[in-house]
């Protein structure tokens, strides 16, 4: 069975460039994130590309040389699409395609397209439709008859030829129209976060698949959906939670990642309103992963673009049942020791000496693990909002009475 599903994977390559920003560690990081996206849209990647430049070559991204190479291997080999792994202008994309003859894309374009998939309900099918729109718009000319969009695909979802033909006032009419659908589910969205009133509101950030919708499922026993790939959640789940007689508002949001499309930041940003309005961010990290730290940082990134870095964050490291540091010989005295050799033990350290002990914590969201320090520290963090909201709270201060009589007999 698992064959026949492999089989049916549309063959794919993927390539890059080596900048003098971009080293080649790097990239290989950013191709192994490109090969897990393709592995999303349905696609195998057989095999990768990169090329050393100054700078990638403004008609093709890559030089002539690396085009004819890697057009040879398509060719004799049945490949049907190449993904690069950054944004091609649309002069770029003509010519590559022109020479190829097959599907090109960039991390954009495939970035979209599984957005295209995953959306489940209208509100989220009209924000990927309009980032898509907009990416299209100025790839109009010449793009449709050679794509073939009924072939079907990884990158074939979404607007057709005929909705779109090749009118560029169709597609200006129609972005004004999901816009305006937008404002409108906005407004919807707005008045309805205004009714959920004064409850503190806590919000689950982080990168792509680092276990947020798991972590949802176990504190809110809910069924949010979860899956080992990339934006498994598109829409925002909102669950009240109640720990210790304590209710909250917990939002499941939808992932980041590392050059996330301007144009899904600008259409999901309503759908970022809830991490915008929360009072408290669970920012999850899956501490597995060998970039974690670049992930916190791109995370870190979005948020000050949606001006919510300064909110109060606990940092929650997950997946510490899948860490496995790198390890080295005792007698090994060329190796040297990186942070992919430090062990659980010492994150901790640094990370409680970085965000303070009561801002980190080190769990296992399937098997449960350290879950009640998890949930005592999130019950600290809620309480303490709540209590600067509602000073004279009885419940949250059951000796208040005693405590103001006392005064008055003083």
């Amino acid at each position: 069975m698992l064959e026949k599903e492999i089989i049916n994977f549309e063959k794919t390559v993927i390539a890059g460039v080596i900048t003098q920003n971009q080293s080649e560690e790097k990239l290989s990081e950013y191709l192994d994130e490109l090969e897990f996206l393709t592995f999303t849209a349905g696609g195998e990647v057989v095999k990768r590309f990169s090329q050393k430049m100054e700078r990638p070559n403004p008609k093709t991204f890559l030089g002539t040389g690396k085009i004819d190479e890697i057009h040879q291997y398509i060719k004799e080999n049945d490949v049907k699409t190449i993904i690069f792994d950054d944004e091609l202008t649309p002069a770029q994309q003509k010519n590559i395609q022109r020479i190829m003859d097959v599907k090109v894309l960039d991390r954009t374009n495939l970035i979209l397209d599984i957005f295209a998939q995953r959306a489940e309900t209208s509100y989220a099918r009209t924000q990927v439709e309009l980032a898509q729109y907009q990416y299209l718009l100025p790839r109009l000319t010449g793009m449709w008859t050679h794509l073939e969009r009924q072939r079907g695909g990884i990158g074939m979802r979404g607007p057709g030829e005929t909705e779109i033909e090749t009118d560029r006032r169709i597609v200006r009419d129609r972005i004004a129209l999901l816009k305006e659908k937008i404002r409108s589910i906005d407004r919807q969205m707005s008045v309805q976060r205004s009714n959920r009133g004064a409850m503190v509101r806590v919000a689950l950030v982080g990168y792509t698949n680092v276990g947020k919708s798991t972590l949802m499922n176990v504190i809110s026993k809910s069924d949010v959906f979860v899956e080992n790939k990339l934006f498994a959640t598109l829409d925002t789940t909102v669950r009240k939670v109640v720990i210790k007689n304590l209710p909250f508002l917990l939002s499941d949001t939808v992932g980041f990642i590392r050059k996330l499309p301007t144009q899904l930041v600008e259409s999901f940003k309503s759908t970022l309103d809830e991490v915008r309005e929360a009072d408290l961010l669970l920012h999850v990290v899956d501490i597995s992963h060998p970039d974690f730290e670049d992930h916190i940082e791109s995370v870190n990134q979005i948020l000050q673009d949606i001006k919510s870095i300064g909110k109060p964050t606990i940092m929650v490291f997950n997946k510490i049942d899948a860490y496995k540091p790198l390890t080295i010989d005792d007698d090994d005295l060329m190796t040297e020791k990186t942070n992919r050799h430090k062990t659980l033990e010492e994150w901790k350290s640094t990370w409680m000496a970085s965000v303070g002990e009561k801002n980190a914590l080190f769990i296992s969201a399937t098997n449960k693990e350290n879950f009640e320090e998890f949930r005592e520290k999130v019950y600290e963090a809620v309480r303490a909002i709540h209590i600067s909201r509602f000073p004279y709270n009885n419940f949250l201060y059951p000796d208040y009475k005693e405590n103001m009589a006392e005064e008055k007999d003083e």
